[in-house]
């Protein structure tokens, strides 16, 4: 059995994403997305959704994401669209990297993307490429498969975060063991290798190991 990682991503003002603009539009929530492709045309794909508003008499700009309903559930529609491939969205990026996008769903201007990759570095390779489209990339939850078939919470821990010098100090404390029991270096000889103050290293230490702990208290809590 595959040892895959199921992540669940919420990347806010997406660009090129028609899917968060109609639930931007109409302050609501968007689920059921579906889409084909025509043989006849490759170059474009048809997509279907569900948006449901929080106010009824919010509708999304018909004209600027040009869409066109074709059903409706009480206060709730469905919606299609036609559109060129390669325009770049966020399901595009994902699956440029062959990895199925399996869930996308939006809530206002917040796109909310569910995809399954390889391994860790196949996901770092997608959110990497994310990063230089997307503003604001949130890693909502990751699941990891075991070979008994249960379940294994990762925690996705952003590196862009850290400062070049923060970084630095974090992987000089490793190599040199300040973090093994009992330590190989104490907080003065790590500063020594660094060139820098022992207060100066707990500071750095201190700021990153709070960026970290953020990113995993944060996960915890919203999993």
């Amino acid at each position: 059995m595959t040892s895959g990682i199921r992540a669940e991503i919420k990347i806010d003002d997406p660009p090129s994403c028609v899917v968060s603009d109609a639930a931007a539009d109409a302050s609501g929530t968007v689920h059921s997305v579906s889409k084909s492709a025509d043989p006849a045309a490759p170059e474009r794909v048809t997509e279907e959704f569900l948006l449901e508003p929080d106010d009824p008499d919010d509708e999304p700009d018909l004209e600027r994401v040009e869409l066109t309903e074709i059903f409706s559930y009480g206060s709730s529609s469905t919606y299609r669209f036609g559109r060129d491939l390669g325009r770049g969205c966020p399901c595009e990026v994902v699956e440029g990297f062959d990895c199925p996008v399996v869930d996308v769903r939006a809530k206002g201007s917040s796109l909310y993307i569910t995809f399954h990759a390889p391994d860790m570095q196949g996901l770092q390779a997608i959110i990497g490429e994310l990063q230089q489209q997307c503003e604001t990339i949130d890693v909502q939850r990751l699941l990891q498969s075991q070979q008994d078939h249960s379940e294994q919470n990762l925690v996705f821990v952003d590196r862009s975060t850290l400062t070049a010098r923060q970084l630095e100090v974090l992987e000089t404390a490793h190599r040199m063991g300040y973090f093994e029991h009992p330590k190989r270096a104490n907080a003065g000889e790590v500063a020594d290798e660094l060139g820098i103050t022992s207060t100066t290293f707990t500071e750095h230490l201190a700021a990153a190991q709070t960026k970290i702990l953020d990113a995993i208290l944060d996960h915890d809590g919203g999993g």
